[in-house]
């Protein structure tokens, strides 16, 4: 499923923000952050390049700064999670408007013009920010809103974003889909 390339990129980057900068569970075990510092700068880094190989090396601030917009943007998730759609919508437009999220034509990289967005200007992550917030805002503007998960495996509350072509996703990985699965076959296993 393709919301449109940029779209698709910088939805990615909010699922990978949030993933990696909230705390919560993950594949049946407390989820810490990483620890400020290197090992977050570089965690940090690579939740950027989900959606661009290009993304550079981020600072301490900048890694801060991030894990704040990852906690605005948990919001739109659990909201969907719940079928709260109208909750999700006014905290994406909440986003946009605090960002100033604006379109733009950009080219790079040997590919034709596609659309961007981009903030205010101010920080590297006030753009990352408006990116995600835009991207999740032409998700839930389209009937495909439900794409956008929090895994239903016990014991996990990491996001994702469904762009499987039948959109049957449920779970945040395949390690939790096979817990799952085992602790069902063990279950089916222990009636027997």
């Amino acid at each position: 499923m393709n919301f449109n390339s940029h779209s698709d990129a910088v939805v990615a980057v909010a699922a990978s923000l949030i993933n990696t900068l909230t705390e919560g569970e993950a594949r049946g075990r407390a989820y810490v952050l990483p620890p400020a510092g290197p090992e977050r700068r570089e965690a940090v880094t690579a939740a950027l390049r989900t959606g661009s190989r290009r993304a550079r090396e981020v600072t301490d601030a900048e890694a801060r700064e991030l894990a704040g917009v990852a906690t605005e943007l948990r919001v739109v998730f659990d909201a969907i999670e719940a079928g709260d759609v109208d909750t999700a919508a006014e905290q994406v437009n909440r986003l946009i408007d605090r960002f100033h999220a604006r379109p733009r034509l950009d080219r790079h990289d040997g590919e034709p013009w596609h659309l961007h967005f981009h903030g205010k200007g101010d920080s590297r992550s006030d753009e990352w920010a408006a990116s995600c917030a835009t991207g999740l805002a032409i998700v839930l503007g389209s009937e495909l809103h439900d794409r956008l998960g929090v895994c239903t495996a016990p014991h996990c509350d990491r996001v994702y974003v469904d762009i499987s072509r039948n959109g049957t996703r449920r779970f945040c990985s395949t390690a939790c889909q096979n817990r799952v699965k085992t602790a069902a076959f063990r279950a089916r296993a222990g009636r027997s």
